[in-house]
């Protein structure tokens, strides 16, 4: 295994923070930038490595993961303002978590190989509990030398390890099919729900029936208790499928593929966050069907 002097994880939100916190249990040298700088100062307060400036940090690291929204925020970072991209030693390797295009993925690792730095793409699933375990799944694709330069932090953050080929593309175009199955799982546990209590069933009764039988899903096992609960607090946000859905629904574009199912969920989720609702929980899709009363005393009747 090659010898890692610095890891840079940048953007500590639900993710990005676990990610971090798992590398420095793995005794790696971990620093973390966020634009909050609260969450920086409380992460090297945990024993990360202080960051003065984001381009001198990675100039001197090894690997940098980026733990962002998308490919815009991804590309502002390596070659906007910052010019990370530019002040990374020849042979560093970017690890990009986004969920992002796989022409994205190709283009950014294009420009990155122009200035000699390697990349992973390298998108994430687990969701923040996962992340904070250190047990996600990465579904990577990527040349060898960047692997080997990366094995020993990917094995920190990641149960699941997957190399999906030698160039950029093939990871993120893998995620996009888990995303377009997550999203219409979620779709469809909110539409089962609110159907269930429009015919008078009782929640709780139909959350314990569903999920152990036939009809049930990863997504309806993890997400209907947030809306049993009342809770809406964003573990993963409406607009994230709003984006994710849409980038699975771009490129199937451009392939003439037809998506059904995505398009109706897509959707959902637009419906959900034109109502104000796309900052709030996944799950908070269910909250666009009419004439239900959701299991919370703060809810009213929609």
């Amino acid at each position: 295994m090659t010898a890692i002097s610095s890891v840079g994880v940048v953007g500590l939100g639900s993710m990005g923070l676990g990610m971090a916190r798992s590398l420095l249990r793995a005794g790696l040298p971990v620093w973390g930038y966020d634009i909050r700088e609260d969450v920086c100062q409380a992460f090297v307060a945990e024993g990360g490595q202080p960051v003065t400036a984001l381009a001198n940090s990675a100039a001197s690291g090894d690997l940098l993961f980026i733990v962002v929204v998308n490919a815009a925020q991804t590309e502002q970072l390596l070659f906007g303002e910052q010019g990370i991209a530019a002040r990374l030693r020849p042979g560093a390797v970017v690890i990009a978590c986004a969920t992002i295009s796989a022409a994205a993925a190709r283009r950014i690792s294009a420009r990155l190989a122009e200035q000699q730095v390697l990349m992973l793409d390298a998108p994430i699933s687990g969701g923040a509990v996962r992340a904070a375990a250190g047990e996600l799944t990465i579904m990577a694709s990527g040349p060898a030398a960047a692997f080997e330069r990366a094995e020993t932090a990917l094995a920190a953050v990641a149960a699941k390890i997957y190399r999906l080929g030698d160039e950029a593309g093939q990871g993120s175009q893998i995620k996009l099919v888990n995303q377009l199955l997550a999203g219409v799982h979620i779709a469809a546990a909110a539409e089962a729900m609110a159907y269930g209590i429009r015919q008078g069933c009782d929640p709780q009764a139909l959350y314990d029936v569903i999920s152990h039988s036939a009809g049930n899903s990863w997504m309806f096992e993890n997400r209907v208790p947030h809306l049993l609960a009342g809770d809406y607090q964003p573990r993963s946000a409406v607009d994230i499928f709003v984006k994710d859905l849409g980038l699975v629904l771009d490129s199937a574009q451009d392939a003439v593929f037809p998506l059904p199912l995505t398009a109706s969920a897509h959707q959902m989720f637009k419906q959900a966050s034109a109502a104000g609702l796309g900052r709030e929980d996944d799950i908070a899709v269910a909250k666009i069907f009419p004439g239900i009363r959701l299991p919370s005393a703060a809810n009213e009747e929609m």
